[in-house]
């Protein structure tokens, strides 16, 4: 609490900063701030434009773990792991699985942003919750600056440390980048370093759900209860993920020049025809599990295979992948509709694991499990080849599309196959405009290597898994008049491979289908306003696909002005799920599996809050899980033996400094 005076002082004195600043340059000149923004499509570096975070509603909730989706499975701390359980939000297993269930919290190729700006600029924020003992900060920070009009520089930092509501859960994560960008008539470039090092405490869940469900009956009638006290099954592993991507992208487009008018003269203005594409793509990881807990590993984990004293797992990634292209540009003449891409991609990866050094040809110790599978080898490396092709229009007024694919030539990817298109069209209806998108997606896809081939101190696994079939269609509607947006999607999957019971990755053979679809229905009068989003989904095998029935997300407030100065948003926000059989999680490998003995779910989690916004300053202050112990039951499990965050109080501020 004594961070309270300074945070709200340091936003009333950043805002009254940026207020001055923007006085003495209106005073100078007649500049202002103009930010552009955009995100990289691959597999070409298509650039698409991208929102610059500076909304204030809303601010606060990000600072929610469980507030990553509307439906999420986390350990409970802020920069712990999760899993989406929103299907059609949720990506495919990655090359590197660890890093997958940290992926709401590290950077990435999606989550990196380049800006224009007339004016250098710096978004810096500060968000902190809980106690001495419980405190959850993140300090982030993101900087650009134009050197000139066509050419700009970026930096990121993230920091993230929160001990956890419970005991031995803390998590520190450091991620920082290096950005820039030249955009020129005949050349392009856009490229980025990204290092992230993230390091999660597990604590294996609590050892007694009463603690929560019915702390009376365990304490011997009370009912108070220190969260930090609760006994876990694991004090002393942790999992650590650090890796490193960098990513270039250049064009170099020929065209002509030709007459444009400029007011009264005229001005030579050029047109790119066909462009030559080369795009290189590096990215390394490294997993790491320790504990050195032997009796509680003995008790943990069904199998010990490597050494019975101590686990210390290391598995180590990188992957090289250069794309050359060439590509006739849309719009350089009248007849061009659409442009056109032909592509070819070249990937080595490269993985390194454990190595066995347990003399097998001698009786094994009593603690240790024999190994269930041959040798797998310290080092593996792959070769990818694939050639593609794009289509695309974007710069039609009525009528937008886009369509990918891609076959594999050589090497492991031989016989896959990709094929992604999309469709947009904007129809006039009842004087307003109705946005419709259709997509469809098929692929034949390669399980990636650590899912079947794996060593480490108490799992192992050698599996020969087929491709994996995925055909997905849906679209979606908006209505901006209504504030309403439906969507819906069905997906067939064959051969998806998943972790069982036993948190062992395994194969279905049969197909799979999946059904989802959403509404987003947003209401207003005056300064009333009600947002609500429900989803739909239900999975033809819940035993291969897990899924709760209905996601809701409600969210009731107020929005006005004080003194035509200062933004005020104050309201309740809740995030419910239905009831299923829930994904557990597995600390050694930090994996979510199935499991089909313990339900979670049917529990409302509700945040009250008020976001600020002054000049370019925004504060919040929120309760999260404000409902604990008042309406929605005890049972506030995320996953089985990890319940939710308990009731705490949080605030932050973000300032944008331009320079």
């Amino acid at each position: 609490m004594k961070r309270l005076p300074l945070i709200l002082f340091a936003g009333i004195l950043g805002a009254a900063t940026v207020a001055a600043q923007q006085n003495q340059s209106s005073k100078a000149s007649d500049i202002t701030q103009k930010i552009t923004s955009w995100r990289i499509l691959p597999p070409l570096g298509e650039r698409q434009e991208a929102a610059v975070d500076t909304l204030f509603l809303n601010y606060g909730q990000r600072s929610v773990p469980s507030a990553q989706s509307i439906a999420y499975a986390t350990t409970g701390n802020s920069g712990g792991e999760g899993y989406n359980l929103i299907y059609f939000e949720r990506p495919a297993a990655s090359d590197f699985f660890f890093r997958d269930a940290l992926s709401a919290w590290l950077p990435s190729l999606s989550t990196q942003r380049f800006f224009n700006t007339r004016i250098p600029m710096t978004l810096a924020s500060y968000n902190f919750g809980g106690g001495k003992e419980t405190a959850q900060e993140r300090l982030k920070a993101d900087f650009s600056g134009n050197i000139n009009p066509r050419a700009q520089v970026g930096g990121m930092v993230d920091y993230l440390y929160s001990k956890g509501s419970y005991n031995y859960q803390a998590a520190k994560h450091l991620s920082w980048g290096l950005s820039g960008s030249y955009i020129g008539d005949r050349f392009e470039f856009q490229g980025f370093i990204q290092h992230y090092n993230a390091v999660d405490k597990d604590n294996g869940g609590i050892t007694d759900d009463r603690y929560i469900t019915d702390p009376a009956e365990i304490q011997g009638g009370s009912t108070s209860v220190d969260y930090k006290t609760i006994p876990t099954r694991l004090s002393d592993a942790h999992n650590r993920v650090a890796g490193t991507q960098v990513y270039l992208n250049s064009r170099y487009k020929v065209g002509f020049y030709r007459d444009v008018l400029d007011g009264d003269s005229l001005k030579p203005e050029y047109v790119p025809v066909s462009s030559f594409i080369w795009t290189f793509d590096y990215k390394d990881a490294r997993h790491t599990f320790r504990n050195q807990n032997a009796a509680q590993a003995g008790e943990f984990w069904e199998n010990t295979y490597l050494n019975p004293m101590e686990t210390n797992d290391k598995t180590h990634y990188y992957s090289v992948r250069n794309t050359v292209g060439v590509s006739l540009l849309e719009g350089f003449h009248k007849y061009a509709k659409a442009g056109l891409a032909l592509f070819l991609t070249h990937e080595y990866r490269h993985y390194t694991q454990p190595e066995d050094t347990v003399n097998r040809r001698l009786p094994l110790p009593e603690t240790l499990t024999p190994l269930p599978i041959s040798s797998i080898p310290t080092e593996q490396g792959e070769n990818f080849v694939w050639i593609g092709a794009q289509l695309a229009r974007r710069q039609g007024h009525i009528l937008n599309y886009d369509a990918t694919a891609r076959l594999g030539v050589l090497g492991e990817a031989a016989g896959e196959v990709g094929l992604n298109g999309n469709i947009y069209t904007h129809i006039p209806l009842w004087g307003d405009t109705l946005n419709v998108t259709a997509y469809g997606d098929f692929s034949n896809t390669t399980v990636p290597y650590l899912l079947k081939h794996y060593i480490s101190n108490h799992f192992a696994w050698d599996n020969d898994f087929g491709k994996t079939r995925r055909l997905r269609v849906g679209g979606r509607i908006n209505l901006p008049r209504t504030a309403t947006t439906i969507s819906a999607g069905v997906e067939n999957v064959q051969n998806l491979v998943y972790f069982n019971e036993l948190a062992m990755p395994t194969q279905c053979g049969s197909s799979v289908q999946v059904f989802s679809a959403s509404l987003e229905q947003n209401f207003g009068v005056g300064i009333l306003n009600w947002q609500n989003r429900l989803t739909y989904q239900t999975s033809s095998d819940d035993a291969v696909i897990p899924l709760p029935k209905f996601a809701i997300y409600s969210n009731l407030f107020i929005a006005f002005k004080v003194a035509s100065v200062l933004d005020v948003q104050f309201g309740i926000d809740c995030d419910y799920y239905t009831k299923y059989k829930s994904v557990a999680y597995q600390p050694a490998t930090m994996a979510f599996y199935n499991q089909r003995e313990v339900d979670c779910g049917n529990y409302p989690f509700v945040n009250a809050y008020c976001n600020f916004k002054l000049s370019k300053t925004r504060f919040y202050v929120m309760f999260s899980h404000v409902n604990q112990g008042l309406f929605g039951g005890n049972h506030w499990f995320s996953m089985p033996g990890y319940p939710l965050n308990p009731r705490r109080f949080q605030m932050g501020l973000s300032i944008d400094f331009a320079n």
